[in-house]
């Protein structure tokens, strides 16, 4: 019969395929359910009340048009919306993908299942896949696997925020349009079951059974499995396990399944007495406490309650007398192993003549240990109890106090038997390499032993007092050549034959009375270990490695292992040198990846990569978090002597009196450095111990361990005293998995936010824009000063960035920068919604606006009765200047602080660096295009790489689309601002009252920014409008026969100045709209 698991066989591939698909989900739902977006979650009252009208359950497809017409109703939530669909598509796009996956591997699973019941592959029915021992296993694991992904679903993703993922994404994407889109069914799958994998929270009625049979499986399949499952020792592990004690830890996976698969059939659980006393001794007559899937523990005291016939069943395994029996048993054995497993390991005990003569005792204590370390790692664990239920609480009690627990003695058992056990396999492979080899030389010396008695037999070769024997001398050549005849290929013959030989051996020595020449007993005696040791060479066979392999496994431990960390690093702490034991537990560990891995890799899955990555990433940080405590260790004794340093040790002086020299000795301090500085290079030596290790498919490097850790306690330190020193008070979200300046090796902590600001520079950036604010102070272009608008003190100047320089850094100057372009699109992007949802909806509004664009038409022209025809135009909008002023100011007043900071790391850079930042600047003077009028295509990057040219006044920050009355909006705008301003030739232009602040800086490179982001025709309608507006109000005064140039001009001609100044633009450009002769008369006024 053609091997089931074949290339060839289609119907062991197909179900090879799925299980392989499988074992890959579940690593994937598993990846994602550490990356759930918190606010779906909606814990806190600000998230409630923020997303609670566009995060909706499945309530949603009861009246979508309901909550769509809600959101219609409100530009605010429209608004929310498109930023959290922006902000979370893609990794709800990822989980739907997971969710499709699941539901798509129970149809695909049912469609095999169809195929061999109509005979599609040809001689194969459910009945023959069954008696096949692969396909026995690949059937029951199909069935499990789907059980274990709705429960790693359940548990680990709940309910309510799967249905609120599943609507988002349904609201979101393409897929509600998709006519082959089976969203419906996904949803119908995944629903909320009212689980809650929260301590002490109420099961629901009937599950898990309900939620099992959402999708109807074969029921005829499923009794067949679990049939199976019953009966059979589908994985052949009985024989790792002779002794009957140890069954149940020998059919432990089987027993994890069955247990999965019960689930589909409940009736079993609930009314089979019969069947579920006989599941119940034959798998759990002494254990409780099971490991479903890489380390997910159940305690079946609380998984069966609900079920009659299952609780009767299990009543036997929790009679108080069974637990104490079985908890007394495995305490009396850690007290026998541990000092065995200790003299094992002793330097020089594990030899190799030891080992091969020793191999099933060697075996049978490995055994012992790992089933003993295994019962009470899971029957101890805090994640089996729910500390609520007050029988749990008693059975805990009870295996603490009848087995003697001590977690730290289990740890320590744990630590040499991993040592143990990787030490045997490290000799046990080495001796198969060479095992060809050694048993080829011992054959050639026993032969040539023989030989060379053969030749003394004869006479010819000279050893004292041996009589020439004819028979003796052939005898021992024919033993030669038999010796030489033995065929290590044929091994059990090669091995039949050896022990006659050494029979024959002995015979000899005794009846030919060759004891009385001790050079002959010699050479039978060196034959005979020869022999002996052919023996035992042929006899190192992979068989014990694979039951190593077996009885090593440790993936029930892959979650409860974090209980020990602090016990791992504690004794870290104490003796960094552990660090050597921890790297054979890591490995240990690491072999729980072969569950998983095994039919991935068989069906030559391209998952084997991603979910190889995942398991060996998780454990890799694991590891790191570990080790974790040696950097946290060095820093403590840093902090330490720096303290001593600052505080204790006096600085000695260049001259000094002798009898001072004790004074300044100060010896006991000086110890206390010395000792504190050899701590830390004995933990350093100690993690660099541990040597380059393959942890899954990782490799970790120590050294890089060390370095990482290093650095991950110095951000933690830093940023903590960053976040506790920058705390005032004043009266786009990228996840982590999104920022490329996140790391899982080296995190940026997150502290409990003080305000609105997320890290310490968000608070920096608010405060710098709290003291500058251009409502309480007016800037001096000309001094980088800023003063206060009511007493006129200066409140901050230019030196500001010097300090944040010297403080932060560039990289902390720089992230300001950013911070502050963010913000300002943020602000521009506010700006431009209010100005499209509130003015251009304002009828009175627009009305104003048509009428003035008709007055001012053709802009070429003059206003008839301009100063009254302005002034009503501006009267009307009064009302809608207030907020733009704010928004505009705000703009303006980031530019000036980016162009402060820019100015400063341009300094630094042309200071610290002057050839480098001279090859940028012509770099940029080649590349970038000279600044004129039309510059639209110039958009801006938000990570300046070379700040040597200011383009800051330049940028487009948003994509904007045509707006209606933009220019003539923005003109009345600053023309209602004019009279708010004076002109003083010592200071520009400055606010004339403090209550109505106007700041001029910020005022005009705002506007100057905001025309930026549109197309440059609006900015020369502007333009032009302020060149009507002088001309206008000039030609009346002139009629009127006004000397005197009005403010209103001689603010409006400034904004000219100040605008081409600014942008660096020819003069033309202002000269175009004003003629000449107004700009000589305003240059008099100067």
């Amino acid at each position: 019969m053609v091997d089931f698991l074949a290339e060839n066989n289609l119907c062991g591939q197909a179900v090879l395929r799925i299980v392989s698909r499988g074992n890959a989900i579940i690593a994937e739902l598993l990846r994602l359910s550490e990356f759930i977006p918190a606010v779906f979650r909606l814990k806190d009252k600000s998230d409630q009340q923020k997303y609670g009208d566009i995060i909706c359950d499945f309530s949603y497809f009861k009246g979508p048009e309901y909550y769509d017409s809600k959101l219609e109703a409100k530009p605010d939530l429209q608004d929310l919306d498109d930023e959290f669909r922006e902000n979370n598509l893609e990794i709800l796009s990822r989980f739907y993908l997971a969710f499709e996956s699941v539901h798509k591997y129970i149809v695909d699973l049912t469609r095999y299942l169809d195929d061999l019941y109509e005979g599609v592959y040809i001689q194969q029915t459910l009945e023959t896949v069954l008696l096949n021992e692969d396909g026995k296993q690949l059937l029951c694991e199909a069935l499990y696997l789907y059980g274990v992904m709705l429960l790693v679903i359940d548990q680990k993703m709940e309910g309510e925020v799967r249905e609120r993922m599943l609507v988002s994404y349904y609201r979101y994407s393409a897929a509600r349009s998709s006519a082959d889109s089976n969203l419906d069914d996904i949803c119908k799958l995944l629903r909320s079951t009212g689980y809650s994998s929260q301590s002490g929270a109420k099961r629901p009625a009937n599950y898990p059974e309900s939620y099992f049979q959402r999708v109807p499986i074969s029921s005829t399949f499923i009794s067949m499995v679990i049939g199976r499952l019953r009966s059979d020792d589908i994985y052949n592990q009985v024989s790792a396990y002779p002794l009957p004690e140890h069954r149940s830890t020998a059919l432990a996976n089987q027993a994890a399944m069955l247990y999965v698969c019960l689930y589909f059939i409940p009736s079993i659980l609930q009314t089979q007495q019969a069947k579920m006393r006989e599941i119940v001794d034959k798998y759990f007559p002494d254990n409780w406490v099971i490991s479903v899937y890489m380390g997910i523990t159940v305690n079946l005291v609380e998984a069966w309650e609900p079920y009659k016939a299952a609780k009767i069943a299990l009543n036997y395994t929790l009679d108080s007398a069974n637990i104490r029996e079985q908890a007394s048993r495995y305490s009396v054995s850690m007290e026998g192993l541990r000092p065995q497993i200790q003299q094992l390991l002793k330097e020089g005990f594990l030899r190799e003549e030891i080992v091969l003569d020793n191999v099933p005792k060697l075996l049978n204590c490995l055994r012992d240990c790992n089933v003993s370390i295994r019962w009470l790692m899971l029957h101890t664990a805090d994640s089996a109890y729910d500390p609520n239920n007050k029988r749990l609480r008693q059975i805990k009690e009870q295996v603490i106090n009848d087995s003697k627990y001590n977690p730290k003695i289990l740890f320590q058992v744990l630590l040499d038997t991993a040592q143990f056990e990787f030490t045997l396999k490290e000799m046990f492979k080495k001796m198969l390499s060479e095992k060809q080899l050694k048993w080829e030389s011992y054959r050639a010396e026993g032969s040539e032993r023989m030989t060379e008695l053969a030749e003394v037999f004869s006479g010819v070769k000279p050893l004292t007092r041996v009589e020439k024997n004819e028979n003796l001398q052939a005898w021992f050549r024919e033993i030669s050549k038999q010796i030489e005849s033995l065929n290590y290929e044929d091994s059990t013959a090669a091995g039949r034959k050896t022990v006659q030989l050494i029979q024959a051996l002995v015979e000899v020595q005794e009846f030919h009375q060759l004891e009385s020449n001790l050079q002959v007993c010699q050479f039978l005696a060196d034959t005979r270990k020869f022999l002996h040791q052919m023996i035992r060479t042929i006899n190192i066979k992979e068989e014990v490695l694979i039951t190593m392999q077996i009885v090593g496994d440790l993936s029930y431990a892959w979650q409860i292992i974090d209980s020990f960390t602090s016990i791992m690093q504690e004794s870290i702490r104490v003796n960094p040198s552990m660090v050597t034991k921890l790297r054979a537990t890591f490995l240990k560990l690491a072999s729980a990846l072969d569950l998983p891995l095994l039919r991935i890799n068989q069906a030559n899955s391209p998952d084997l990569l991603s979910v190889s990555q995942f398991y060996s990433g998780e454990l890799v940080t694991y590891v790191r978090k570990v080790l974790q405590i040696i950097p946290e260790s060095m820093f403590t004794s840093l902090a330490k002597i720096i303290k001593l340093q600052i505080h204790a040790i006096m600085e000695v002086p260049t001259r000094l009196d002798k009898d001072k020299l004790k004074d300044y000795a100060q010896l006991g301090a000086r110890y206390e450095v010395a000792k504190l500085t050899h701590a830390i290079s004995i933990f350093t030596e100690g993690i660099l111990m541990m040597k380059t290790t393959l942890v899954g498919i990782i490799k970790v490097d120590p050294k890089q361990l060390l370095e990482d850790g290093i650095r991950k306690e110095l951000v933690r330190r830093v940023a903590y005293a960053l976040h506790k020193g920058l705390i005032f008070n004043p009266k786009a979200k990228i996840q982590d998995w999104q920022s490329v300046y996140q790391s899982t090796h080296i995190p940026i902590p997150k502290f409990p936010a003080v305000d609105e600001s997320a890290t310490f520079i968000g608070r920096l950036c608010r405060e710098i824009l709290r003291i500058t604010d251009p409502k309480a102070t007016c800037y001096m272009d000309q001094l980088n000063t800023w003063y206060d608008l009511k007493t006129h003190q200066e409140v901050t100047n230019n030196r500001l960035f010097s300090e944040i320089q010297d403080t932060l850094g560039t990289f902390g100057l720089n992230g300001l920068d950013r911070l502050l372009c963010f913000m300002m699109v943020k602000e521009l992007q506010n700006f431009l919604s209010v100005f499209q949802k509130t003015i251009l909806r304002d009828k009175a509004m627009v009305d104003v606006f048509k009428a003035m664009l008709s007055a001012v038409n053709p802009v070429k022209g003059i206003v008839a009765n301009a100063s009254k025809g302005y002034a009503n135009a501006v009267a009307k909008t009064q009302k809608i200047w207030g907020p733009y002023l704010e928004s505009i100011m705000k703009v303006g007043q980031m530019q000036i602080l980016r162009q402060q900071i820019a100015n400063e790391l341009n300094y630094s850079c042309k200071f610290d660096s002057k050839h480098l930042a001279a090859a940028l600047e012509n770099l940029n003077k080649s590349h970038l295009p000279s600044p004129v009028l039309y510059d639209v295509d110039l958009h801006y990057n938000p990570a300046p790489v070379l700040y040597v040219v200011d383009l800051h006044y330049k940028p487009i920050y948003i994509t904007t689309k045509r707006l209606p009355y933009f220019p003539i909006v923005n003109f009345l705008f600053i023309i209602a601002q004019l009279p708010k301003l004076q002109y003083s030739k010592n200071q520009g232009m400055t606010c004339r009252k403090a209550t109505d602040p106007v700041d001029w800086s910020p005022l005009v490179l705002g506007l100057l920014t905001l025309l930026k982001q549109f197309h440059s025709r609006y900015t020369e309608q502007f333009l032009a409008l302020i060149g009507q507006f002088i001309r206008s109000i000039m030609e009346q005064c002139t009629s009127q026969k006004i000397p005197d140039m009005p403010s209103d001009v001689v603010g409006a001609l400034m904004f000219l100045e100040d605008y081409v100044r600014y942008t660096k633009l020819p003069r033309k450009v202002a000269e175009a709209h004003v003629p000449s002769f107004i700009f000589d008369e305003f240059r008099t006024v100067l």
